[in-house]
Parts: C-alpha cells; sequence; structure tokens
C-alpha cells in the first residue's frame, strides 16, 4: 500500500479507513523460514495532521512455517492491532520514536511496516500437532527413542558385559586363595 502525500490532503477533515487486502512476498526475503503467506488483510483507519499520519492497523492473514521438530509446514495464523505513526516532518527524521516512522519524498510505503510487524509475531518455535508422535520412528540414517524407553535401554546396557571383557569379569569373580 502506497500513498501519495498530496491525494490525503482530501481525507484531512474525516479520516481514512482502510480495508485492503495485500500481497506482502517480500516478507520471505527478510525470513528465509518464512514458506508462504496468504494475502494479508489490513483494516483500519487513519487520521491526518499537518505533517504526520495515525493509523490504527488490525492485521489478519495465515503464515506457512516449518515445525521445528519434524520440519513439516505449519500453519500460523495471525492478528495483529497495531497504532503507527508517519511523519513528514524534519523532526521525525530525528525523532527515535519506536512507532514513529520518517517519510521521505511525497509517497507513504505502508508495506514495509506491515511486514515488521508481522515479523515481530513469529514465534521463535513451532510445532505441529503431531509432532510428539512421528509416523516414521526409524530410518536408514537415524533415530530417535523417548525418554522412557531411553532410560530401559540404559538399564538393560548396564546389566550387559562387553564380550571383550568377559575374561577379565572372572578375573575379579575369582577368590583370593
Amino acid at each position: 500500500m502506497k500513498w501519495a502525500i498530496p491525494q490525503l490532503s482530501k481525507y484531512r477533515q474525516s479520516g481514512m479507513p482502510i480495508d485492503e487486502t495485500v500481497q506482502l512476498e517480500g516478507i520471505m526475503r527478510r525470513n528465509t523460514d518464512i514458506r508462504h503467506i496468504t494475502p494479508v488483510h489490513v483494516e483500519g483507519f487513519c487520521t491526518f495532521g499537518a505533517s504526520q499520519m495515525n493509523c490504527h492497523f488490525h492485521l489478519t492473514g495465515t503464515l506457512t512455517l516449518p515445525c521445528s521438530r519434524t520440519w513439516e509446514d505449519v500453519e500460523f495464523p495471525f492478528d495483529i492491532e497495531s497504532d503507527e505513526v508517519f511523519s513528514w516532518s524534519d523532526y521525525a527524521a530525528t525523532d527515535e520514536h519506536d512507532n514513529v516512522h520518517p517519510v521521505k519524498g511525497e509517497l507513504i510505503d505502508v508495506d514495509p511496516v506491515l511486514e515488521e510487524l508481522i515479523l515481530l509475531e513469529i514465534p521463535i518455535q513451532v510445532f505441529k500437532e503431531d509432532a510428539e508422535n512421528p509416523k516414521s520412528k526409524n530410518n536408514d540414517a537415524w533415530s530417535y527413542l523417548t525418554e522412557d524407553e531411553f532410560l530401559s535401554q540404559k538399564e538393560k546396557d548396564a546389566q550387559k558385559t562387553d564380550p571383550r571383557l568377559a575374561a577379565l569379569a572372572k578375573y575379579f569373580d575369582q577368590t583370593d586363595e
């Protein structure tokens, strides 16, 4: 979504409602873990001052992310609300506020701000619903055990005697005469 500042002057008195669907494919270049993003529905309202635009955004959509255990696709829906300020005054370029975005030139580009809001919502780990019980327990290259299986195998291994050390075990079993 891009708006020219001179064209926004007609909304100065009543404000500008927003109800659009945008494609934010650029977000996948910013975070390579994102496999797919649905079109994002953006609702909101913008009000205007002499040198700034205040916007309230409500974003909804779905990301496809990799499961942290199985690397399979996981659908991650998001629902984000945020208030953002776009300022084209000279003061805004030096101001260090989190939600004040300086505008250079005569064009307000909202897409990078929307992408940033979505990126901040991505969790560190995402798990698929059946990630606890993968379909295949063993493979030619790998296998896994649950904690209980690991402990029982550890007990069994501790009871077995290494065949290379069997003669040494017999030596210690002899009583000194």
